[in-house]
């Protein structure tokens, strides 16, 4: 698969940090495009810099593209979470104060966690859920890799770094794929947002640990939902194979599983233009 040829142009995607007051203190988020919205949830360590503009760019030819940091972390205040709960009241909370009646959910890693328990906690308010890099909620068998995890720890991140977490290291066209990547984020420098720091990195723990244990039944709520779920993954995902997913066959009505070949746990850094097409195809096939 080609993957360098043409990005969508990152104009449309601005650099500007906003704030929502909500009860628990004011959550720090971007906005860009028009349309329906769609809440994007981070991965671990992630802030509003952790996206890939070419990948907001993208989407925003369709949709009111929202990112934004949980609560007490990042640019936010307030308390932070420390169950997937109560990450998911941020995404709550944030559509309130935006006065957003219904929106689509997404995350990425561990944003997924999150945006499953949004849709499964407030189905009032998501009509779709898009989830990336992530897994299925409760005990699952494929584990993630040591170089993730012996990769995910450092306190920061470098080209080779990201290709190893969010790329495939095999693959020349993954690699080259990370590089022009990296270059995209430089556009967050104009306004940048306040780093993860380590004291909280526990918390994004906690949150996996209610999430594997399924304290919401969230699990079951897969099965009888009725909100269209699209899960994106790859073909060597060392963070949550997608083999979890395989695992469910038959027993989720509204998911629908994409894995994509020669990439890793950032597909939509990978494949920006191409992923937000699959979204958008989906969430228009689906209405």
């Amino acid at each position: 698969m080609e993957t360098f040829e043409k990005t969508t142009a990152l104009d449309a995607v601005s650099s500007e940090i906003l704030f929502a007051h909500t009860p628990d203190g004011k959550i720090a988020y971007r906005s860009a495009g028009s349309g329906q919205p769609m809440i994007l949830c981070a991965r671990f360590r992630g802030n509003l810099d952790s996206w890939d503009p070419g990948f907001l760019a993208a989407l925003a030819k369709n949709y009111r593209v929202i990112t934004f940091d949980y609560s007490g972390l990042g640019s936010s205040t307030g308390t932070a979470p420390s169950n997937v709960l109560a990450f998911a009241n941020n995404v709550r909370d944030l559509a309130q104060a935006l006065d957003l009646e219904k929106i689509i959910v997404g995350g990425w890693s561990l944003g997924g966690f999150v945006s499953a328990i949004v849709m499964t906690e407030y189905p009032e308010l998501v009509s779709h859920n898009i989830m990336i890099g992530t897994k299925p909620p409760g005990a699952n068998e494929h584990d993630m890799e040591q170089i993730f995890l012996d990769t995910a720890y450092k306190p920061y991140y470098d080209l080779e770094d990201e290709t190893i977490l969010f790329f495939e290291p095999t693959s020349e066209v993954s690699r080259e794929a990370a590089r022009l990547s990296h270059e995209r984020m430089k556009h967050w420098a104009s306004s940048p947002d306040l780093r993860i720091p380590e004291e909280f990195w526990n918390n994004y723990m906690l949150c996996g640990a209610d999430y594997a244990q399924d304290v919401y039944k969230s699990r079951d709520k897969f099965s009888t939902t009725s909100i269209p779920v699209l899960v994106i993954s790859a073909d060597h995902e060392i963070c949550f194979p997608p083999e979890n997913w395989f695992a469910l066959n038959r027993r989720l009505p509204t998911t629908q599983l994409i894995v994509i070949p020669e990439s890793g746990h950032g597909v939509q850094h990978q494949y920006p233009d191409l992923v937000a097409e699959y979204i958008t195809s989906f969430i228009s096939s689906n209405l």
